[in-house]
């Protein structure tokens, strides 16, 4: 019981760090994103550039969304000590990644109206201009989206690094690496991906207009932008809730948990007759299980002691129903 207990305190101390870290990237992630927003909403007034204009104020939806991510670390860590939360201040990185998931399929709609609109109602486009705050609009996403990146990979490296030595490359590595990923971070990342690529479809909408006229290819863009948005939303909807909604029970553990309690202790005839996983960390889940066993001396303890091999099972709470003697 001890060496559990001073895992699970190693691993929300190494997430503390990964949480400072991932806060920092994405609060300056948020300032250089405003600075650019203000950068092409100025140019876009001084050159009277309706296009630079709206992307301007479509970067600014992106800087209050990152905002809203940096605000989640800063919360998660403010009632970090709050005992009312029963499993720490996770969940509301988690809640700040499903917000800006929304957000993303707000800016999606709003793209698909605004290229609706352009094509309805043509208007003309300083192609030249335009095309110079792009690229140094992509410059600027390229820059924020290395900056979120590296936080990313290092906070993976670090997962896989800590489960290489608790478990020799055991299951422990592959849920921790397939499920202990910052679902807030992965959202202020794909903001910045998502503006990457906009303006990736902006230099070429603009290069077409400006080479061979074709004004229609700037909206026709902008609808091809705001499907790939939405597409990358939608998938961090679903991580998120999932999350948010104790849906968790088809991840690999909860089987492995039954084979090896039931496989463990068959020789007193046990089996289980309730089991809950739940996720509470990044990497780290409770589950609450209930046992009917002949055994009259089995021990909550030896129930847990048939999946200590499982890390990231932080929490447990198991209850044991004993069948009465037949004669």
């Amino acid at each position: 019981m001890h060496t559990h207990d001073l895992s699970g305190w190693r691993h929300e101390h190494r997430f503390q760090e990964d949480s400072r870290a991932a806060e920092r990237s994405t609060r300056l992630v948020m300032w250089i994103t405003a600075v650019a927003m203000l950068l092409e909403i100025g140019a876009g007034w001084w050159f009277n550039s309706m296009a630079l204009l709206a992307d301007g104020w479509h970067m600014s939806s992106h800087a209050v969304a990152i905002g809203l991510s940096a605000f989640a670390y800063a919360a998660a860590r403010r009632y970090a000590g709050d005992r009312r939360f029963a499993f720490g201040t996770w969940k509301i990185e988690v809640l700040g990644g499903f917000a800006s998931a929304l957000f993303l399929l707000g800016i999606a709609l709003l793209m698909v109206v605004g290229s609706l609109e352009r094509l309805w109602t043509p208007v003309a486009i300083h192609y030249q201009e335009a095309m110079v705050v792009a690229v140094l609009g992509l410059a600027v996403n390229l820059l924020c989206a290395w900056l979120l990146g590296r936080t990313r990979h290092h906070d993976g490296h670090d997962h896989d690094h800590h489960q290489d030595r608790e478990h020799g490359h055991g299951h422990g590595h592959a849920h921790a690496h397939a499920h202990g990923h910052d679902l807030n971070l992965r959202s202020a990342y794909l903001h910045v991906l998502a503006d990457a690529a906009t303006s990736v479809l902006a230099i070429l909408a603009l290069a077409g207009g400006w080479l061979y006229g074709w004004g229609w290819l700037d909206p026709l863009m902008g609808i091809v932008g705001a499907v790939l948005v939405a597409s990358w939303a939608r998938g961090l909807l679903v991580d998120t809730g999932k999350v948010l909604l104790d849906r968790e029970m088809d991840h690999p553990v909860v089987e492995e948990i039954r084979e090896g309690v039931e496989q463990g202790l068959a020789d007193s005839e046990t089996r289980i007759a309730d089991l809950h996983v739940w996720r509470v960390g990044p990497g780290a889940y409770a589950c609450a299980l209930s046992v009917v066993t002949h055994s009259s001396t089995l021990t909550p303890d030896e129930v847990r002691a048939t999946f200590t091999i499982h890390e990231e099972i932080r929490h447990s709470t198991i209850e044991i129903h004993r069948c009465r003697a037949t004669a």
